[in-house]
């Protein structure tokens, strides 16, 4: 599943530049020389060449890589599309695209124009770009072991059917996105039917949508990312094997907003991430088969949302405090398992001083059962009638579902978080 394919690609590189039948050579761009259009100069230029483009603006569109080539901007070095299409669309394998500022794409529904287009290709490099101001940022395209790195996409997004996304990825594998900024786009990152990837060190920020979305990609890896103040957090949907590990989910806030979405997804692992200040931490539909192990969830409004079709999960070792309701779950729930969580709200004892509380936790209080099944009723929230309820309920459990419970409630907060 991890992908550690930089290495990989530089050695497909010099291979692929030893085989050429003729030296590289240095093709400069600039105002005053011989070649003033990158379209001409890539054009010109013989695999393995370097394109470098020095200061200035260049209002150009439409350029097409076909070969391998290194296309290196110096410091100021601008490409302005003035709303006019696509920028730069790249068809042949081994091509490395860095140190460019991309800006004003323009909109298309039909084409979905890019910044940059990685197109059937592969062993591809997209780093230390800055792109203002695209429809979509950096596409994918039935892409292999392609590494996008340490670029900066900004965009104006106010609404999600007139936006794109900041790093899309389409049929593609086996690809390395680490170290992006993103923000203002539909989506931060998005991925469909793709496969093998890794994802990290990104953080993606005041998204419309979502920070990271994933649809039918299966066996990727997420991990160190941070997610904050988007629509929602991450969102997982229609996929199998997905490791999400170390990521920040912080203050994903709105009526229907989630740290983490998850969605007739299967066979995952969720472990050592924080959520905190997020409407809903996690939220899940029809996941089945998921470890979420040494999370700590943090004054969020729900902690773990369980609805329809939640089954054969493990919850363990992790942190719940200061969360409204830190477990909501339908009464059908069935087979899932809480064990040596943390409860801040637990009151329990432990008499053999084992760590262990010798008594029960039941997460699920019957308030939220209510508030799940009747929204206007959280006005009541934090009232004498509320406790009441709760302990009669906590006493003589009847409406909230009985297999949900922590049999080995921890006292005090695990290390390994």
């Amino acid at each position: 599943m991890k992908c550690n394919n930089h290495r990989w690609i530089l050695f497909i590189w010099t291979i692929v530049c030893l085989a050429a039948p003729a030296k590289a050579e240095l093709i400069v761009v600039c105002k005053s020389c011989e070649l003033s259009s990158i379209k001409e100069a890539v054009a010109a230029a013989q695999p393995c060449d370097t394109v470098l483009i020095k200061k200035g603006t260049y209002y150009e569109h439409g350029i097409v890589v076909d070969k391998s080539l290194y296309v290196l901007g110096e410091k100021g070095s601008v490409v302005d599309a003035q709303q006019r299409g696509e920028i730069i669309l790249v068809t042949a394998d081994n091509v490395w695209v860095e140190g460019l500022t991309l800006q004003n794409v323009g909109v298309s529904y039909l084409q979905d124009w890019a910044a940059i287009r990685i197109l059937e290709a592969a062993a591809c490099v997209v780093k230390n770009n800055h792109i203002i101001n695209p429809f979509f940022g950096i596409y994918l395209q039935q892409a292999r072991y392609c590494t996008v790195e340490n670029n900066r996409l900004q965009s104006s997004a106010a609404r999600e059917m007139s936006s794109g996304n900041a790093i899309h990825s389409w049929y593609s594998e086996h690809l390395r996105i680490i170290h992006n900024e993103v923000s203002h786009f539909r989506d931060g990152i998005y991925l469909e039917y793709t496969t093998d990837s890794e994802i990290t060190h990104n953080h993606a920020y005041q998204n419309l949508r979502y920070g990271l979305h994933f649809m039918f990609s299966d066996n990727n890896r997420y991990q160190y990312n941070r997610f904050s103040e988007n629509g929602a957090g991450v969102a997982v949907m229609f996929s199998r094997n997905v490791v999400m590990e170390y990521n920040e989910f912080i203050h994903n806030w709105g009526a229907a907003s989630y740290g983490l979405l998850l969605k007739e997804i299967y066979d995952a692992r969720i472990e050592h991430n924080m959520f905190q200040e997020n409407t809903t931490a996690v939220h899940g539909e029809s996941a089945t088969r998921i470890l979420f192990r040494y999370n700590q969830l943090n004054n969020n409004g729900k902690g773990f949302m369980l609805m329809g079709s939640c089954m054969d999960n493990v919850f363990e070792y992790n942190i719940m405090e200061g969360n409204t309701f830190d477990v909501v779950a339908s009464s059908e729930l069935q087979s899932n398992e809480f064990r040596y969580n943390y409860w801040a709200n637990y009151s329990g004892y432990d008499l053999d001083h084992d760590g262990i509380g010798d008594v029960p936790y039941r997460p699920v209080s019957l308030y939220s059962y209510i508030v799940n099944q009747s929204p206007t009723t959280i006005l009541l929230l934090r009232s004498f009638f509320v406790d009441v309820l709760n302990y009669t309920e906590y006493l003589m459990p009847f409406f909230t579902p009985d297999n949900v419970k922590d049999n080995y409630p921890l006292m005090t907060p695990p290390l390994n978080t």
